[in-house]
């Protein structure tokens, strides 16, 4: 009789562990997309990934075409090209988060659509004509980073009006998922496309996916317009550049945004170089890394959404950006195929945690009424870092002559800098 009661007791029991396993999965499940629940933020968050998935198909088609193009120097006009494509982003960015604290965001989000896809459907003309140069990719690369510097501050403005305060980390973490989701499904597609229709296909598709993020942006509701001010835009921007001199976590993580950018972002943009000089491979081996790549920012972007707000954020963050400098040491000093491909999914998850962190406390910590030029700076010193650091790396790479020593320096450099801010108590470590 006793073995007979045992039997449904635990099954009983198995029942009641599987309940509430499922329960706290959903529970896990709702925490991590809290920010989807906001209709506005669902539909732009839904356009965006399409539009980045094409972005990134032109992306890999435009790296390998440049190789193409270049040949022995090729290494110089990556870097250039990521030069020419973020740089005008230096240059304008603190403008445009003035014009995203007095104008309708959405108006500036669709001016920056509409020329980046006018860029993308002129690449594809040239390519499928045989008339592209290498002068040509460098001026359109440079026409889209202007549209993005105008574009940039007012989405990362936009997005806090469409959820809230307390859902501000989980909403920043889930832009880093969806643009991650497109580094995975982007050089996936652009593979293929690549291999069976050729590069005008890549480039065709791109400008075609921009027409769902302007879809999105205009059925937004809601949407908060800045007041009319009658300050002179010098004037605002002076307010915003003395607030972040004025507040010391502001200036910290200001400061390391930009040294992540330098001297972490090349590890992406000579994965070509990687591909075809140290590994003698061909683009299919570039979309493969790319994709880990992918596929590892996806999860720490998930582990980032899961954490939400928190405690010791600066702390994480300074030790998660030592662990990328050594990750991206390895990666640097590895001649396997498959370790390399390994190390990247950790790079990408330590690189897209890193970003996710120090941009959800710039949102957080920003006034709401000064966001949109607060946000510019940083953007301005982080998206500077990255056009100023592939041409540093490209320039590196000529003189030692090694993509793989350019990398190991950059990733030394960074992970005892990230020990330094972490050590000497510098005020980011308390955010």
């Amino acid at each position: 009789m006793k073995g007979e009661c045992q039997v449904p007791t635990d099954a009983h029991d198995r029942g009641l562990r599987s309940q509430a396993l499922y329960a706290h999965l959903v529970t896990a499940a709702r925490r991590t997309a809290a920010a989807l629940t906001y209709r506005d933020f669902r539909l732009l968050w839904f356009g965006a990934l399409t539009s980045s998935i094409g972005t990134w198909m032109q992306r890999v088609a435009q790296a390998w075409l440049i190789v193409t193009l270049t040949g022995t120097q090729s290494a110089f006009y990556l870097g250039l090209d990521s030069f020419m494509s973020e740089v005008p982003i230096l240059l304008l960015t603190l403008v445009a988060g003035v014009v995203a604290d007095r104008r309708d965001r959405r108006h500036m989000m669709l001016m920056s659509q509409l020329v980046q896809m006018t860029v993308a459907f002129i690449l594809a003309g040239l390519v499928f004509f045989e008339a592209i140069q290498i002068w040509h990719i460098l001026t359109l690369s440079c026409i889209s980073g202007c549209a993005q510097a105008f574009g940039g501050p007012a989405y990362q403005t936009l997005v806090p009006t469409l959820v809230g305060k307390e859902h501000l980390p989980n909403a920043i973490a889930l832009n880093s998922i969806q643009f991650n989701l497109a580094r995975i499904i982007g050089p996936i597609v652009a593979g293929v496309a690549l291999a069976t229709f050729g590069m005008v296909m890549c480039f065709g598709i791109n400008g075609i996916s921009f027409l769902f993020v302007i879809a999105a942006i205009l059925a937004l509701r809601n949407v908060q317009v800045p007041p009319a001010s009658t300050v002179s835009l010098v004037d605002q921007m002076k307010d915003g550049l003395r607030h972040v001199r004025d507040s010391p976590n502001l200036r910290a993580l200001t400061m390391m945004g930009f040294i992540a950018a330098f001297l972490g972002l090349p590890l992406l943009t000579f994965l070509p170089i990687i591909a075809k000089d140290v590994f003698q491979q061909d683009v299919g081996l570039y979309t493969r890394m790319m994709t880990m790549s992918g596929i590892g920012a996806v999860c720490g972007a998930l582990v980032v959404a899961w954490l939400g707000k928190h405690r010791h954020m600066g702390r994480l963050l300074l030790g998660l950006l030592s662990a990328f400098g050594m990750a991206m040491t390895a990666f640097a000093l590895s001649r396997e195929v498959w370790l390399s491909t390994f190390i990247l999914f950790f790079t990408g998850a330590l690189l897209v945690m890193c970003f996710s962190l120090t941009t959800s406390l710039v949102q957080l910590l920003a006034p709401p009424e000064l966001r949109g030029r607060i946000v510019s700076i940083y953007m301005t010193a982080f998206r500077g870092g990255s056009p100023l650091g592939g041409l540093a790396s490209g320039w590196l790479i000529t003189q030692v002559g090694s993509a793989p020593a350019m990398l190991a320096v950059n990733g030394v450099a960074l992970a005892l800098l990230a020990a330094y801010f972490l050590f000497r108590g510098h005020g980011i470590k308390e955010v």
